[in-house]
C-alpha cells in the first residue's frame, strides 16, 4: 500500500532538506508519495524545492550534500521502496489547513500521514501507525500523542495546558477518549481522507479534521506514543494563544 505524506511548508529553509531526508528513510519498504505544498514562502524555501525535487520524479532515498544540496538516488526495479515526489505551490499564503487541503486533492496513495517540515516530529514513529493500518487492518486513523511521547522535549506550561483543554472539551462534544487533538500526526486510508470536507485555511484544519472523523462514527481510531522534539519560538515555531482560542470556537462550531 502506498503511503502519502502530506507536507504544508511555510519558510522552513533551515530544516526542509534535513526532514525531507528523514521522510524518505522513514517505512523503507513501503512506496511513499510526497507531496510538499509550499504556501508562498518568503525565505527561499520554494526555489528550494524546485530546484532539488521540482523534477524529482522517482528515487530511492537521497543523500544531503555538506553544500546542502540533495542528490537523489536512482530508483530501484522493485515499486516496495520507491519514493515520488510532488512539488505544488501556492500564489499566496493561506495558511496550513489551505496547504494541507491543496496536498490532499494531489495525494494518490492509500494511506495518509500529515508531516510537518520542522524537526519536531519524528517519521521513524510511522512504523507502529502504518502497522495498525496497513498491515493488522485493525485502524481506520491512528493519532499520535505527544504527551506520553518518548522522548518529549520540556517546555511551555501554557501549550501543555491549553492542548489539555482542547482534547478534553473535544472528548466531551465528540465522546472520544484522545489525549492530544492538536497533534500533527494523524495517518488515515484514503476512504476517510475522501470522507472529510475541509473549509479551515489556519491551524483550525486540525479541529476540523478529528470533528469530522469523530462525527462520523464509523472510523476505527487508534492512539499510540510518539516523540516530540519541540521547538522554540525563538526556533520557528508559529501558532500561538490566538489559535488556541480559534480551536475552542471551532470545537463548537463543528459539533452544533
Amino acid at each position: 500500500m502506498k503511503l502519502s505524506v502530506l507536507m504544508p511548508v511555510y519558510n522552513e529553509i533551515g530544516t526542509i532538506a534535513r526532514i525531507i531526508d528523514a521522510v524518505t528513510r522513514a517505512i523503507p519498504e513501503v512506496e511513499k508519495e510526497i507531496v510538499i505544498v509550499d504556501d508562498n514562502s518568503s525565505d527561499g524555501t520554494g526555489a528550494f524545492l524546485d530546484r532539488n525535487f521540482g523534477s524529482a520524479g522517482t528515487c530511492s532515498g537521497l543523500e544531503l550534500r555538506p553544500d546542502g544540496s540533495v542528490e537523489l538516488l536512482p530508483a530501484s526495479d522493485a515499486k516496495a521502496g520507491r519514493i515520488h515526489f510532488k512539488v505544488l505551490h501556492h500564489a499566496r499564503n493561506r495558511g496550513k489547513g489551505g496547504a494541507l487541503q491543496t496536498a490532499m486533492a494531489a495525494a494518490t496513495g492509500d494511506v495518509m500521514v500529515i508531516q510537518d517540515a520542522d524537526l519536531e516530529y519524528d517519521p521513524q514513529d510511522w512504523a507502529t501507525m502504518y502497522n495498525l493500518i496497513a498491515v493488522r487492518r485493525v485502524a481506520d486513523v491512528v493519532y499520535g500523542s505527544r504527551f506520553f511521547g518518548r522522548p518529549h522535549r520540556s517546555l511551555y506550561f501554557h501549550h501543555y495546558l491549553a492542548n489539555r483543554l482542547l482534547s478534553l472539551t473535544f472528548n466531551i462534544l465528540y465522546n472520544q477518549l484522545l489525549s492530544d487533538i492538536e497533534v500533527c500526526y494523524k495517518m488515515f486510508t484514503r476512504a476517510v481522507m475522501q470522507s472529510l470536507d475541509i473549509t479551515c485555511e489556519d491551524f483550525g484544519i486540525e479541529v476540523q479534521i478529528s470533528a469530522q472523523i469523530a462525527l462520523a462514527r464509523r472510523w476505527r481510531i487508534y492512539e499510540m506514543s510518539i516523540s516530540y522534539y519541540g521547538r522554540t519560538y525563538a526556533e520557528g515555531k508559529k501558532i500561538n494563544w490566538r489559535d488556541g482560542i480559534k480551536a475552542l470556537w471551532y470545537l463548537l462550531r463543528f459539533r452544533f
